[in-house]
């Protein structure tokens, strides 16, 4: 037993998968992605090769879930089966890149938001995110109770705002100014497309936050792979049909350059629902925020739990049963990569090559397991493994090179930390973790 409690139900966990995707991704990076192609067919295909992507990886994970319902997900995949430094690494750069950079990287698009409404300097938007970071980390504390009715009721309304959107591009006719119309504004180039990608798998990520609460599932081995499969499908149909409605309601250069482009498509449409649809995105981002603070701290709880990390992460709240520690720390090192890379666009490249590496180890255990667990009892068995966890691997690691080479600072960045992470791991085992056995 993790010491917490299984609160989270098929729904609410399937409600968080599709939330951990839909937060300032496709309302905010589909004007890069269309920067980067320039047509429209090839920006559809984009977005259609992410939920693809993105479901052969739950698919992969689902017989991973299926095999370890416990907290801390992905981690407890890669320490199974590639032993305590890799998984460490993966937890170390989860806590300094990859979810507290999303963090940061959501606080700083609720804020974009928010000028639709006021003007703000750049210091009131910093001091507002990170007020929502903080506030929200702490709400997270009171119990995942709390959390799963904020997270389902936020997640719902986030997918109505975009259905809203496509039906309202439905009631459009067309027009020759649509970037659906327009034809192609550049010739096509493939590492353009990579790149655009970036912007679509950071929109994309969040999906596998649903195993990090394993062991806050009811019957998780059968709710965590149904609510991996479902969630991504969900989300992979109204991403599509959304940036449909985009290029049908905006101008090819107009879509380019939007900052807001979800108000702008529904405000060229019908000019008063442009701000009732910036302050849904509003909420909407911060759903994510909400997920991104009560699941990620999972880990850092499950690797603190193994004695690989400081003992201070385990605890539980005697009162809500929740790894508040894990929490508290998780909020105030996003905090400090908001300071440290203040835009946007650093952050999502600096979070998205780092994290699809680590997500490539996670399929790559799936191998592993077939071959070294191969009577191990699993409740979920993914058919045509070689093919679709293959398809995974190949196309993220493609993804990984490309943004290497197009976007070296943010992606060489990324790999410091990680190899920082080693020399943490021998420093804590050989001085940190004879310390907290005496404090324990």
């Amino acid at each position: 037993m993790d010491g917490l409690k299984r609160a989270m139900t098929l729904p609410g966990l399937t409600l968080l998968a599709a939330g951990a995707c839909i937060g300032s991704g496709i309302f905010m990076t589909p004007n890069d992605v269309a920067a980067e192609i320039g047509r429209a067919d090839w920006i559809l295909a984009a977005w259609c090769l992410g939920g693809v992507i993105s479901l052969t990886g739950a698919l992969s994970y689902a017989e991973l879930g299926a095999m370890f319902p416990q907290a801390g997900g992905v981690y407890v995949y890669i320490r199974e089966a590639m032993g305590k430094l890799p998984a460490f690494l993966y937890g170390w750069v989860f806590l300094t890149v990859i979810n507290t950079g999303a963090l940061a990287g959501l606080g700083i698009g609720l804020t974009g938001f928010l000028g639709y409404y006021i003007e703000m300097s750049a210091f009131a938007q910093m001091l507002t995110a990170i007020t929502v970071i903080i506030s929200l980390s702490l709400i997270n504390v009171l119990g995942i109770n709390v959390s799963q009715w904020l997270i389902s009721g936020l997640t719902t309304i986030k997918i109505l705002v975009l259905i809203a959107i496509v039906f309202l591009a439905l009631s459009l006719g067309e027009t020759p100014t649509s970037a659906i119309q327009e034809g192609a504004l550049r010739d096509f180039r493939v590492s353009g497309f990579f790149a655009a990608l970036v912007g679509v798998l950071w929109s994309f990520g969040g999906w596998y936050h649903a195993t990090f609460l394993a062991g806050e599932t009811r019957d998780p081995q059968r709710t965590v792979p149904r609510a991996l499969v479902m969630g991504v499908l969900l989300v992979t149909v109204v991403y599509v049909g959304a940036n449909w409605a985009y290029m049908k309601s905006l101008s090819m250069d107009t879509l380019i350059g939007s900052e807001r482009v979800a108000a702008d498509a529904v405000g060229a449409i019908l000019p008063v629902a442009g701000k009732v649809v910036s302050a849904m995105v509003i909420l909407s981002i911060i759903g994510t925020i909400s997920i991104y603070t009560m699941s990620a701290p999972r880990i850092y709880f499950a690797m603190a739990r193994d004695g690989i990390f400081f003992k201070a992460l385990a605890r539980i709240h005697p009162q809500y049963r929740t790894p508040h520690v894990a929490i508290i720390v998780q909020a105030i090192l996003a905090v400090v990569l908001l300071l440290l890379w203040k835009t946007f666009a650093n952050l999502i490249t600096y979070v998205t090559f780092i994290d699809m590496v680590f997500l490539l180890m996670g399929g790559v255990c799936l191998f592993i397991f077939r071959r070294t667990l191969a009577d191990r009892e699993r409740p979920f068995r993914l058919p045509l493994a070689p093919v679709i966890t293959g398809f995974f691997l190949l196309t993220g690691t493609a993804f990984v090179i490309s943004v290497l080479i197009e976007r070296p600072i943010q992606s060489i960045a990324g790999l410091a930390v990680l190899a920082s992470g080693v020399l943490v791991y021998y420093v804590y085992r050989a001085y940190g973790a004879g310390r907290d056995q005496e404090a324990g």
